[in-house]
């Protein structure tokens, strides 16, 4: 007899530990960890993963397990751990941090096939007779002759698979092939007797003898040999040709040839940073490194060759970068040195591209992957090292849950496979770099651009005095002559709006109004297309008013710059540039930031326009201005990390210029120019802004000397909300730690959000035993609330963001 221990689907407190089933006799030897199976879970069946297989149950009366749902395990004894340990790290349910390490493919409605992969004779006997008129049968059919065990023996061969159909979401791919049914000699000998009028089915059989392929696929035999679909659909029907379909992967680089590159020479501070990376690899030590290297200065280099070492041992590999901005260089990169032994996976993907590419990694068929947050569950099982590029960069974080962090998964998965971390950044996190100081990481630094290029020279122009000398245009004097020098020099330009936290609202000039969203307290956006205005929380819409709603004054204007407004202002003073604008509209189609990004790299534009998603990454040899608009916008949110996003993100622009021949120049305008983060990432002083930043830090008590962690409620009844979080607090206050601080209840930044009111309290900690298990009980408390009324509480361990 055997037991499976199950984790239902059934997100809740008093399901969130394994249920005993019993494992039916036929399927002993298939039922292992890490496979999902469907069972009856009160009056109906969920999904859950099998996390564990024993011999004995505690529990009398066990249900059986009703159907399989995967014959090779979803997930790795390595992911099951990791699961359970993300499970404490984050405060989520198991279900849900399994759930999040598995492709979108293998969440939504599917039907499963299996498929042959070889000849059926290769078959054993029993399973051979399933598979002798078709290359797939229904998953039905194979639970009707209850072959499981045999099948699963074949699929371990890989002489069969298992592949997911989705419903709505795209399917395998598959390519209609076809092959001469008789050998080459009895081929020729039927062209030859074909009759006169059969001239296309005799011009497709010549073209097959000249190819001498075993199979070719239809469209190339349409265009090779000119061949209509009934001139092969004729040779099919007489039995000359046999067709199959066969799978082929969705390649979403098809239409892309890369470049191969070899391993180039290092410079002396690349090399110092290298040689301690490759000693951890040899040793099978897991170390972290902090590599901190300016702009420029060659990180990638230096990760590509730690990679190739790692390959060469047979190991595996993860390279994180931030969200999609930086794929279509950095794959350039990766793949023109690995070509196809890379992965990649980004939200650029379709869902179908995304789950042949994390099948990619579970056949073992390549050996790096590349991606956003999510790739760091890559189902590898021989990791020789991760790399996180940009480490400082938010987007790592996950804001719903399991609310987990990519460096802090890279790090717990690393231990497991005794392998190095590199954590790379020109601009990092403070956290990261405290540690670095520590020594707890180890520091690597890279000080010099490579070629010992000097860093662009950074302009800070005070908007407020350009506003007192008449200046009410959105360029300075200053920025607009160096637009007009790059546009006689025939030199491109890189102008960066930082949109965040800024928004184009709409106010009436005579009474001051501004027009919220009913369903949230947050003005609502003015959007040109339409003439209407947006809430970026809900998506509620509204028509633009002509008339202010509320003293009916007619000077109802909107604030703000957006790109759009930018690009009608370039029009005006500088008709002759070429623009191209990256933002979300222009690029929400797929495919269209590679597009963009093409066109500005081959000369077919002046001037890039864009938004965040322009900030980092991009290396193009001819821009030697950046142009930043708003440097402030971000300083005045209600977030203790302003200033060092701020600095980021001013010296990730400024690092575009002058990365090649040509020297580059940046103009940064601003309003508060003598802020210490605008004035520090003018002189590229990331060292001088760390000490600057941490006495800050230490003097409020936030990251790095405490750890926070945030507790958000939400109802739509504002009594109810401010008390539950009353009541929390409470506890909380008496529950801790005495060196604890709890501070709140408060409001959150955004007191509304789609008609709900949101409450919020800050924890400040050290080390605190008792925060966890306090925390717990929270949830535990109010589990039945949760479940009936409308009450949502959520609890972030360490929030990138406190709005």
């Amino acid at each position: 007899m055997k037991i499976a221990r199950v984790v239902v689907d059934v997100p809740a407190m008093q399901t969130d530990r394994p249920f005993d089933y019993l494992v039916p006799e036929e399927w002993e030897d298939v039922i292992v960890p890490g496979i999902r199976v469907i069972v009856p879970f009160g009056p109906r069946k969920v999904q859950g993963f099998v996390i564990e297989v024993a011999s004995a149950s505690e529990v009398n009366k066990l249900k059986k397990i009703s159907e399989i749902f995967d014959l090779t395990p979803a997930l790795t004894d390595e992911l099951l751990e990791l699961g359970k340990w993300l499970t404490e790290k984050t405060l989520c349910f198991q279900i849900s941090a399994f759930q999040a390490m598995l492709p979108a493919a293998m969440k939504a409605k599917y039907e499963k096939r299996i498929c042959l992969t070889r000849n059926s004779s290769e078959l054993p006997p029993e399973l051979a007779v399933l598979f002798e008129n078709t290359r797939d049968i229904s998953w039905k059919e194979a639970e009707a002759h209850n072959l499981f065990a045999e099948l699963q023996k074949e699929i371990k061969k890989g002489s069969l698979e298992v592949v997911y159909q989705v419903a709505q979401k795209g399917k395998q791919k598959k390519v209609r092939y076809l092959k001469p049914a008789a050998d080459l000699e009895a081929l020729k000998k039927t062209a030859e007797e074909m009759p006169a009028q059969a001239g296309r089915q005799k011009a497709a059989l010549d073209y097959i003898i000249a190819s001498q392929k075993s199979e070719i696929s239809a469209a190339d035999l349409k265009s090779g040999a000119n061949a209509s679909d009934s001139s092969i659909k004729a040779l099919v029907q007489k039995g000359i040709l046999a067709e199959e379909w066969l799978e082929v992967y969705r390649d979403p680089f098809e239409h892309r040839t890369f470049k191969a590159t070899e391993n180039m020479a290092l410079t002396s501070e690349q090399q110092s940073a290298i040689a301690p990376i490759l000693d951890s690899i040899e040793a099978s030590r897991h170390d972290v490194f902090m590599m901190y290297g300016v702009t420029g200065s060659g990180k990638t280099e230096v990760y590509l060759q730690a990679i190739d070492r790692v390959m060469k041992e047979g190991k595996e590999a993860i390279v994180l970068v931030p969200e999609i901005s930086l794929t279509p260089q950095m794959v350039d990169r990766f793949k023109g040195r690995f070509g196809s032994k890379v992965a990649v996976l980004h939200s650029g993907l379709s869902t179908g591209e995304k789950y042949d590419e994390w099948r990619k990694i579970q056949r073992k068929e390549v050996q790096l992957a590349v991606g956003a947050r999510s790739a760091i569950f890559a189902p590898f099982e021989n990791l020789g090292i991760i790399v996180i590029d940009e480490e400082h960069e938010s987007s790592y974080k996950q804001e719903e849950n399991p609310r987990y962090h990519a460096r802090d998964v890279a790090i717990h998965r690393a231990e497991s496979y005794r392998c190095p971390v590199v954590l790379g950044s020109a601009t990092p996190s403070l956290e990261s770099f405290a540690r670095a100081s520590k020594g707890v990481y180890h520091l690597l630094p890279l000080r010099e651009r490579v070629n010992s290029r000097a860093l662009p020279e950074v302009n800070v122009v005070d908007m407020r005095e350009e506003l007192r000398n008449g200046n009410r245009s959105m360029f300075s004097s200053d920025l607009f002559e160096q637009l007009q020098l790059r546009l006689d020099r025939k030199e491109q330009t890189v102008l960066f709006l930082n949109r965040r936290g800024f928004s184009a609202f709409v106010m009436c000039r005579d009474c001051g109004y501004v027009i919220q969203c009913p369903n949230c307290d947050i003005s609502m956006t003015y959007h040109r297309q339409g003439n209407k205005l947006k809430c970026h929380y809900c998506a509620h819409e509204a028509p633009m008013p002509s008339l202010c709603p509320e003293c009916s004054s007619e000077h109802i204007r909107f604030f703000g710059t957006g790109t759009q407004k930018v690009e009608e202002e370039l029009a005006k003073v500088l008709p002759e540039a070429r623009v191209i604008r990256m933002d979300v509209d222009t690029t929400s189609r797929k495919g269209a930031h590679e597009r963009l990004l093409g066109q500005f790299g081959e000369g077919k534009a002046d001037i890039l326009l864009g938004t965040q998603m322009i900030a980092k990454g991009l290396d193009f040899p001819n821009v030697t201005l950046v142009g930043v608009l708003a440097a402030d916008t971000m300083l005045h949110l209600p977030d203790f990390r302003a200033a060092e996003k701020t600095f980021q993100l001013l010296t990730q622009v400024s690092g575009r210029a002058g990365r090649h021949e040509l020297t580059g120049e940046v103009v940064i305008q601003s309003y508060t120019p003598d802020h210490y983060s605008i004035q520090l990432a003018k002189d590229h002083d990331y060292d001088g802004f760390y000490e600057r930043e941490m006495m800050e830090r230490k003097q409020h008590a936030y990251p790095p000397f405490y750890y926070v962690a945030v507790v958000n409620v939400s109802h739509p009844d504002l009594l109810k909300t401010s008390s539950v979080m009353e009541t929390i607090a409470q506890f909380l206050i008496q529950n801790l730690d005495s060196h604890t601080k709890v501070l709140g209840p408060v409001a959150s930044p955004i007191p509304r959000i789609k008609n709900r009111y949101r409450y919020q309290c800050m924890i400040k900690y050290k080390r605190d035993e008792k925060l966890i298990p306090a925390l717990k009980k929270v949830m535990d408390r109010y589990q039945q609330e949760m479940a009936r009324d409308e009450l949502v509480i959520s609890i972030d361990l360490n929030p990138t963001t406190l709005m």
